[in-house]
């Protein structure tokens, strides 16, 4: 949006206590804070108060709009996009809804109904949304994840691997996945034995105690971390993936066009990175492991694919056909029209 329209002005909302409160302001935007959450699917004392929250954040949004005057309000399904979207459009704000897995979550499918236009990352999404309002974008990603083919000799150099040898790289997301964790660890033994080198971003939470497991092993090829921050680099090192199946961290791989195992995760709300997985699944463009099976079938099928190329190339050939390195440009395009 700053480069094709530098003059706009941004205002973000977010719901008090989640990480965009402290990540926003870090990329210099101002964020306002709504006293919500979600809504649980289950009986519990939570949801007492979720009216009460509700009600708190609707008339806050009406006080943020009446303030702001915005052109047009854009939610990403989070928290705090409910009340927003829908005190704008009952203002006769513009809205764009931005889903970015292949099941809509509750909040989009709410909103669909006024919004303005959808932008969507999946095909298919007419089956939760008017499709006369659907427009497919993609997911935005970081810039520096596209063409990382050309990035290989800096990355090898980067990891100190040997260009010669197979890479596995595995990452749950910055805070970890203990599944994925324990899943490696169980089988490391055999990723030594094959020669396979390994880039493992472990996560905050579990790194200190895997630490300490692999002591025990000859970590040659092992390079394990917390957190990596050069993620274009650990794809453009990596021959194989292995990943949960967030919508963004799918949407990062479709376009490196890297070969993936996906473990989805069946900690979250319908389920819905099973739907993700298997949208790609459907289309040979990726594998899956079900986070049950994955301690047994995780590192055998990683293994599998690592050392057969002709698969490989399958699944990189049809994972990118579904990248879609132009959405952020996509969807502020969509924007521009509207408000013009």
């Amino acid at each position: 949006m700053r480069e094709l329209l530098p003059e706009t002005e941004f205002l973000f909302v977010g719901a008090k206590g989640k990480i965009e409160m402290n990540k926003v302001p870090e990329a210099g935007y101002k964020i306002i804070g709504l006293w919500i959450s979600g809504l649980q699917r289950k009986l519990t004392l939570k949801n007492l108060m979720f009216p009460f929250k509700l009600l708190s954040s609707i008339i806050k949004t009406g006080k943020i709009i009446n303030e702001f005057k915005p052109d047009v309000v854009i939610g990403v399904g989070g928290f705090a996009s409910g009340p927003t979207l829908r005190t704008a459009a009952n203002k006769g704000i513009p809205t764009i809804l931005q889903e970015q897995n292949s099941y809509a979550g509750l909040t989009n499918k709410l909103l669909a109904k006024k919004a303005t236009k959808i932008c969507v990352a999946y095909e298919n999404m007419g089956n939760y949304f008017p499709k006369e309002k659907i427009v497919l974008t993609g997911n935005p990603v970081r810039d520096d994840i596209i063409d990382v083919d050309k990035k290989r000799d800096q990355a090898i150099k980067f990891f100190g691997l040997d260009p010669e040898k197979r890479t596995l790289f595995s990452f749950g997301g910055s805070l970890g996945a203990r599944t994925l964790n324990e899943s490696l660890i169980k089988h490391l033994q055999d990723l030594i034995d094959a020669d396979v080198q390994l880039i493992w971003q472990i996560g905050s939470f579990y790194y200190e105690e895997f630490k300490l497991r692999l002591e025990k092993f000859d970590l040659k090829n092992i390079k394990y971390y917390e957190f990596i921050k050069e993620m274009d680099l650990a794809y453009a090192a990596a021959d194989v993936v292995i990943s949960r199946a967030g919508a963004l961290s799918i949407s990062e791989i479709c376009i490196t066009g890297k070969p993936a195992i996906f473990v989805p995760s069946p900690n979250v709300a319908e389920d819905h990175q099973t739907k993700n997985a298997k949208a790609l699944v459907s289309e040979k463009a990726a594998l899956i492991v079900k986070d049950i099976d994955a301690e047994t079938n995780l590192v055998p099928e990683a293994l599998k694919l690592l050392y057969n190329d002709d698969r490989q190339k399958v699944l990189s050939g049809n994972i990118k056909r579904l990248g879609k390195p132009n959405a952020a440009e996509n969807i502020v395009r969509e924007i521009i029209k509207i408000v013009s």
